[in-house]
């Protein structure tokens, strides 16, 4: 089985979590595109969600995870792509039903609103939960909007 990748971007608020989450993507054994800002430097989030937008919507990341401070800038950003379903996410249940139910292929995390702890067991969750198909296969077929 091939190595799979992750994609990850953030904004100032989120870069902290984002170096603890690429530590257990990496231990976990996933190679990680890191498309964030580095530093607390104040800076504009979809200069950063748009690339790893991008990197899963194209092929080259399996995943996306997206932090800002609300979640909210970072998961409307990402979802103006066609491919994407991204979910912002605050707490367990949320996670596993954005996997199973909506196959969301980028999870967005609220950084300012979470532990890192929380963020963590987000991260897992997200990657261990399936998508369950089924009856949720023909509503997520129907998302892609191509226009009124």
């Amino acid at each position: 089985m091939s190595q799979k990748t992750i994609a990850i971007g953030n904004d100032h608020a989120g870069t902290a979590y984002k170096f603890e989450i690429i530590k257990l993507l990496e231990k976990k054994g996933y190679k990680v595109l890191n498309f964030g800002t580095d530093t607390n430097a104040s800076m504009d989030y979809p200069d950063a969600i748009h690339p790893t937008a991008c990197a899963v919507e194209n092929g080259d990341a399996d995943l996306g995870i997206i932090l800002c401070g609300s979640g909210n800038g970072a998961q409307i950003t990402a979802n103006k792509h066609q491919k994407i379903r991204a979910a912002l996410c605050w707490n367990n249940e949320l996670v596993v039903l954005a996997r199973k139910h909506n196959d969301a292929n980028v999870l967005s995390i609220p950084a300012r609103y979470v532990s890192l702890e929380q963020a963590l067991a987000f991260v897992n969750i997200y990657l261990d939960t399936p998508f369950e198909g089924g009856r949720h296969q023909n509503r997520v077929k129907k998302i892609p909007f191509s226009g009124c």
